[in-house]
């Protein structure tokens, strides 16, 4: 069919010129209508037609190109056209009526797909020669053709649904964003458009219907772009652009997209792969300028490769990370890997600033983080050593940004970056960059001084990142991390404070001048970031950080380091380790288990290692968390009692094996105080039924082996829930260990245990057997002490039988008689002149122990005499033992009868017996209670003393009559030894929280004097013991004694109410904290309780503060003299305290987020409701503040002006911190005295003067930034000559301020001209300036490259400049962040001005 004949179904002679002229006028920008039966008839026209006129147009236009190639003389369409009348103003205007009747939104099927047919036949026109000389083109129907995919091709209603979702999840969740003020409008038009969409379905048929037009479409698109140039079009360039990013979305590819240049574009499969090859095309010289073409492809490909989707407006939002866009995202990083690969040194600088703006936005989320370090790391791997250098430089940079998400996706980039190999300094043709290639640079200076970062999270990150480097291949990795934790020849000065020192470097004096934590290298050699003993102590320091995920990722990087033997494996570093299993966090206690287990498994034969295991595993089966007690209980039955295997001597044990009977007989031995948590452990497995009579058997076939002490161990655990024994075995083995000598202490313990436990189980005769060796044992007298204890409890279980009388019988036999052996031994000592010259010490502390544990099953057994001579032991009385009518004077202590000449252990034993027979005997109880009393308060052996503590303690547990003898037993807590003072402690403790001991007294104020105990250990143990065991018992504790502290700390008493309790002059002596000397203690003591305290206890106490003190001195109950001027100057103080302010109005004030609130929509949601609440607690603590204590203050005022007091200024001081708040009310709150008011708002001016002047001060040190909360960070500079690096500047994220861009960036900019001309000769070391980004010059300015990179084009969207030199105007450009090298001069790249229609349209508004 010829040409003429194809287009006869469009009627192009019917239309009307009229009509046509309207259509051309309107700039087809909108439909106009025909009349009824031309419109009727052009609706009718099918696909098939349109499609036939397309070949037909299609086959003239090939023969014109090659006629035009050949010099032949084909007609030309456009004259064929001519000759038949045929218009071609008529026949576009034909088919843009076409397209913008498929462009509608309520488009049927075939309308879709005519237009899309019509467009397809447009564009081909437009690609044949001469269409422009016929005035075929029209841009904006070429950019209406181009884009009507995104029009015709119907939302699939699957994804609708999961937007919908999506959109759903966001408004109920806590992360949702505020939007633009333009949003409202978008998201109406966007909810009518769905509403239409949905009034239509498509089928299967319809779908792949229009599917065919698209493809026609964009294979017609591609066919003008291969003949027809946009290089004076730039703005459709960019369209074609936009339009070929779109359809990289259409549909997956099948198989491996390739790139390579394409002859017959009807071969390429997909529309994906068309859309590249578009992409591609647009980059050819005959579409403009290639830079400025690959800048747009690249601008378009960085959101395809961020996974985010990017309109005209706005900012980009996240795409669902599904398969379809993970593998569009591949695609165009390969193909983005193409172009470099095809245009070198042409597209080099674009992927420069590709990477660049990838760093730039990246959002947190740490999927999208990952997949973009990925992306950076394939796009690096193909650039040259120079152009990598170059970005390693700038990535350093970025590393120490004021964002906290660009430090954190700075780490993960440098763990990609290390997966690749390591690129050699020579192959670097500027030498300045080439010491950014090594690995060692990498792990130095981005990732390991990351360590010291403002934020908690990349601090975790870099830290978890750090152990992760050990288990990369690469040896040279390795290897630097090693270094940061060996000595080297780089010495270093780090201090928390600033000092002053002077060094000796090569026989010359030089004095210099250190900052916190910044590090002076005073060495040429070339070494790490700081020493490596104190970076080994900061890992230990973080692995107890107040962050939770920071311990939990330095607990991963301990472990790395141990594993891979970077540092030793020393008690100090493994403890680190064991402790953080009993975490306050549950996820730190649950890594802290995991960490040690990975340990154990890779140092299995290592007894440190195991021993650290076994500290922080075992206890954690006691864990309040019952998640806990899992994880331990499985670590536990996974390596001790699922190795349990029968034992032979012949075969050979396997590491697992060897490593549970090792870890057993340390539990035998070095962690004997661990048995209590184990058992806790077998009393669980017992009831889930763990123990199978295969596995009795298999313990006690390892009875007879080198490990013994382990089985039995085990076996004294689990025999008391085994239903059935090999009791033989059992027996066999006591018979040996009774005729055996060698069998250790704790070995015997067990056996008798296990004896214990199956005594129910034996015949008569052999009980009595036993019980004859028990005794005879017991009689020897050789057994050590614990022995002793385990033998009596065994010999009880033997006689145990269901009848209390007979039981009782046995024990007062079997017992009765040890009890007369003992009685016999002693009074032989005793009794004897010279027994106490010819003692055994060893032997007398036996008899005693076994006498006091015996009395306790037979009470019966225990007479005067025997009280007696265990009284003799402390003191001379032997005169009285022969009639023993007279008793012993209760009011003297044992340490004041007549010494002796028994030793200070058989003395301590001694007193531990007396108090067993005491426990139960209630008359010696009463008698001698005050004799232990006052051995406390005089005896000068400290092993007396502390028994006699315990025992008192003990004795309170049943006797109630003990209570009053409590502040004797409390003032043990300021007891010269510290270890009675740490004893006294865990004991009350537990009588506290048992409650047989109240807060009484002065109980509760001796308690707090604990807290500033002079030894830190137990500081520490008290503030456990009140915070995590005795609080939450009482959780008014703290506030119902907060006042009389006060008073009691400065021994005050002349208070009608507190401090009253009785005290011994002694007593107040000891506990006293009065003086200017204890001060600080006591206000240690008041920060400690007020922190505690909850807003309601806060407000609370300051209102009875105000009634209860300042009240007295306001009224003169109280008089002014030198000790109520102490504690009215004192109470100022503590008032103005920070802690004493309500957290719902400090949170609120200072507790600004880590990020922009652009970023962090949580943490603002957070901070309105956080501003609501301070309002309302403000106006309700203004109106209590105004009522209560206004009055006060100003009748205290005038009596402290009186009397000339220097109380008058805490006074003064107080309201000038509590005033701060209300600084523009102070005049309403003291209306009633003028004079006040004024001198209030004058200290407020003068305190606001004199903090802006520091500030100045601040800022006017020649070190820059030196100073700034966050100097901290310790980043090392670049590497590139060997001499001392300044110290640089570096400022982590600060709160928002009031007005950040006026103030800050004003301030700054003087700073820095200021310190150009102060430093004439510059560092190699990089200065980070000025990187306050204010809100909303994220949507001004755009990334710039590096310096000696030519380009001077970037993505004019919604970035903040990177680099800039030193010759930029800060005036006009003061939205831009610029991270520049000192040595960098100026001049350097050129200025900018890119306006965006989005600035412009900006412009306009405001004007």
């Amino acid at each position: 069919m010829d040409l003429i004949s194809a287009l006869q179904f469009l009627k192009l002679k019917e239309i009307p010129e009229a009509w046509v002229d309207e259509v051309w006028d309107s700039e087809f920008t909108e439909r106009k209508p025909l009349n009824d039966t031309t419109e009727g008839e052009l609706a009718a026209s099918g696909d098939k037609a349109f499609r036939t006129l397309y070949q037909c147009l299609l086959a003239r236009a090939a023969e014109q190109q090659q006629s035009v190639g050949t010099d032949g003389a084909a007609q030309s369409v456009w004259a064929t056209l001519g000759e038949n009348s045929v218009s071609v103003k008529s026949l576009v205007a034909v088919l843009s009526f076409f397209i913008l009747a498929g462009k509608s939104k309520a488009a049927n099927v075939q309308q879709r797909v005519n237009g899309l047919h019509a467009a397809s036949l447009y564009l081909l026109l437009l690609g044949i020669p001469g269409s422009i000389a016929n005035k075929v083109f029209h841009e904006v129907l070429l950019d209406t053709c181009a884009d009507l995919t995104s029009h015709c091709w119907p939302q699939d209603s699957g994804k609708k649904r999961k937007k919908d979702g999506l959109k759903s999840s966001q408004a109920e969740g806590k992360r949702s964003k505020p939007q633009r003020k333009d949003t409202p409008e978008m998201e109406v038009d966007e909810a009518d458009e769905e509403e239409e969409e949905e009034e239509l379905h498509f089928s299967g048929q319809d779908l792949m219907k229009i599917r065919h037009a698209v493809v026609l479409l964009v294979q017609s698109l591609l066919r003008l772009l291969q003949t027809f140039g946009l290089k004076d079009r730039p703005q459709s360039a960019s369209n074609c652009t936009q339009i070929f990013s779109k359809l990289l979305y259409f549909e997956p590819v099948i198989g491996e997209p390739t790139f390579a240049a394409v002859q017959d574009i009807t071969k390429l499969r997909s529309v994906p792969e068309m859309a590249f090859y578009g992409l591609q095309l647009l980059c050819s010289p005959k579409h403009g300028d290639q830079k400025e073409s690959l800048r747009r492809v690249f601008h378009q490909l960085l959101y395809v490769i961020l996974m985010m989707s990017k309109g005209n407006r706005g900012k980009p939002t996240l795409l669902v990370s599904s398969q379809a866009v993970l593998s569009t995202r591949d695609q165009a990083i390969h193909f983005v890997r193409h172009l470099v690969d095809e245009l070198k040194e042409l597209a080099l600088p674009f992927l420069q600033i590709l990477l660049q703006h990838i760093c730039f936005q990246m959002v947190e989320k740490s999927e999208f983080r990952n997949h973009g370090s990925q992306a950076v790391g394939m796009l690096t791997s193909q650039m040259e050593s120079t152009d990598y250098a170059r970005f390693i430089k700038w990535l350093f940079n970025f590393s120490r940004h004021t964002k906290m998400v660009h430090r954190l996706f700075s780490v993960d980039v440098v763990m990609v970056l290390l997966e690749q190999p390591e690129r050699q300094p020579e192959e670097c043709q500027d030498p300045e960059l080439a010491c950014f290639l090594p690995h060692k640079f990498l792990i130095e200076s981005l990732l390991f001084a990351r360590r010291m970062d403002s934020s908690p999270t990349v601090q975790g990150h870099a830290l978890s990142c750090l152990a992760q480097c050990l288990e990369l291949p690469s040896l040279n990795v390795t290897r630097a991390v090693h270094n940061l934790f060996s000595a080297t020849g780089t010495q270093t000065v780090l201090d928390g404070e600033t000092t002053e020192g002077s060094l000796s470097s090569q026989q010359t004096q030089k004095t210099y001048r250190t900052l916190p934590f910044r590090t002076v290298e005073i060495s040429s050699t070339d070494g790490s970031s700081c020493d490596p003993k104190e970076n080994l102590a900061l890992l230990l320091r973080r692995v107890k950080d107040s962050k939770t995920n920071v311990r939990k990722s330095a607990l991963q990087a301990l472990v790395g380091l141990l594993k891979h033997e970077v540092i030793p494996m020393s008690w100090e570093n493994l403890s680190t380790l064991s402790e953080r299993c009993r975490d306050p966090a549950v996820s730190v206690k649950k890594k802290a288990l995991q960490c040690v287990g990975e340990l154990l498994a890779s140092k299995p034969e290592c007894s440190v290692v195991q021993k650290a295991w076994l500290q922080g595993v075992v206890p954690a089966v006691v864990d309040t968390e019952s998640t806990v007690q899992d994880k331990a209980l499985e670590a536990l039955e996974q390596v001790l009692l699922s190795q349990v295997k029968a034992y032979s001597a012949s075969r050979h044990m396997d590491t697992s094996q060897r490593l549970t009977w090792d870890l057993l007989g340390l539990l035998c031995h070095e962690c004997q105080n661990l048995s209590r948590y184990f058992s806790r452990a077998f009393t669980i497995w017992s009831k889930q039924n763990k123990f199978t009579p295969t596995f009795i058997t298999n313990l006690i076939s390892h009875t007879e082996a080198d490990h013994a002490a382990g089985a039995w161990l085990l076996l004294s655990k689990v025999v008391a829930s085994s239903p059935t024994l090999p009791y033989g075995k059992i027996l066999d083995a006591w018979d040996s260990m009774v005729s055996s000598k060698d069998v250790t202490v704790t070995t015997c313990c067990h056996i008798l245990c296990v004896m214990g436990d199956i005594a129910k189980h034996l015949n008569e005769d052999t009980k009595e057997r036993i019980i004859n060796d028990l005794m005879s044992w017991l009689k020897t007298f050789t057994l050590s002490l614990e022995v002793i204890s385990a033998a009596v409890e065994t010999l009880f279980q033997l006689g145990r039988s269901e009848d209390v009388k007979q039981t009782q019988a046995f024990l007062n036999q079997h017992c009765g008689e040890l009890v007369s052996v003992c009685e016999a031994y002693l009074a032989g000592i005793i009794l004897s002149e010279k027994g106490a010259e010819n003692l055994n010490e060893e032997l007398m502390v036996k008899h005693l122990h076994t006498l006091g544990v015996v009395s306790l099953h037979c009470p019966a057994k225990i007479g005067k005499r025997t009280v007696l001579l265990v009284e003799s032991v402390l003191t001379t009385h032997s005169e009285k033992l022969a009639e023993y009518q007279e008793e012993l004077p209760a009011s003297l202590p044992l340490s004041q009868f007549k010494t002796n000449s028994m030793p200070p252990r058989v003395r301590a034993h001694g007193v531990i017996t007396l108090g067993k027979l005491c426990l139960q005997h209630e008359d010696l109880v009463q008698k001698y209670l005050p004799v232990f009393a006052r051995e406390l308060e005089v005896g000068t052996e400290v092993a007396v003393r502390n028994n006699v503590m315990v025992i008192m303690c003990d004795l309170c547990v049943r006797y109630t009559v003990v209570e009053n003898y409590i502040p004797n037993i409390s003032a043990c807590l300021r007891d010269d030894e510290a270890v009675i003072r740490e004893q006294t402690l865990i004991m009350l403790t537990n009588l506290l929280q048992e409650e047989f001991v109240k807060w009484k007294g002065s109980l509760f104020f001796r308690f707090m004097v604990a807290l500033v105990d002079p030894v830190p250990a137990i500081a520490s143990l008290c503030e456990y013991c009140l915070l995590h065991l005795l609080l939450k018992k009482n959780p008014e504790m703290f506030s119902q004694h907060f006042i009389e502290c006060i008073f009691h700390f400065n021994s005050y008493n002349k208070h009608k109410s507190y401090n009253k309790f009785p005290q011994s002059e002694r007593e107040k002596v000891r506990f006293s904290l009065k003086g200017a000397q204890n001060r600080d203690k006591r206000f240690r003591i008041y920060r400690f309780l007020l922190e505690h305290f909850t807003d309601a206890q806060r407000f609370n106490i300051s209102n009875k503060i105000s009634q209860n003190i300042l009240a007295c001195f306001a009224d003169e109950e109280l008089p002014l003299d030198a000790d109520g001027a102490e504690i009215l100057s004192e109470t100022f103080n503590i008032l103005s305290l920070k802690e004493m302010k309500l957290q719902a109005i400090s949170n609120a004030a200072g507790g600004a987020a880590e990020e922009d609130p652009e970023e962090n929509m949580a943490t603002m949601a957070k901070a309105v409701m956080q501003a609501a609440q301070k309002k309302v607690v403000s106006q309700v603590q203004k109106k209590a503040f105004i009522e209560n204590t206004v009055p006060l203050i100003i009748s205290l005022k005038n009596l402290l002006e009186q009397k000339r007091s220097p109380v008058l200024r805490d006074l003064m001081a107080y309201l000038q911190v509590t005033m701060q708040d209300y600084r523009n009310e102070v005049k309403e709150f003291f209306y009633g005295d003028e004079q006040l008011a004024a001198e209030v708002e004058f200290a407020l001016k003068t305190a606001e003067k004199e903090r802006e002047m520091e500030e100045k001060m601040e800022s006017c040190n020649l070190t820059g930034d030196a100073r700034t909360p966050t100097a901290q960070h310790s980043v090392q500079g670049s590497p590139v000559r060997s001499r001392p690096l300044l110290p640089f500047s570096f400022a982590t994220p600060q709160p928002p301020h009031p007005n950040p861009l006026s103030a800050r960036l004003a301030h700054t900019d003087s700073r820095v001209r200021r310190s150009r001309q102060e430093e004439p000769v510059q560092s190699k070391s990089i200065t980070l300036e000025r990187t306050a980004i204010p809100k909303g010059s994220i949507k001004d300015r755009a990334i710039s490259t590096p310096k000696g990179v030519n380009v001077n084009l970037t993505f004019d969207e919604g970035l903040s400049a990177i680099f800039s030199e030193q010759g930029t105007s800060l005036v006009g450009e003061s939205s831009v962040l610029h991270v520049r090298s000192n040595e960098q001069q100026t001049p350097g790249l050129r200025q900018w001005n890119v306006q965006s229609p989005l600035r412009q349209k900006r412009k306009k508004s405001k004007v």
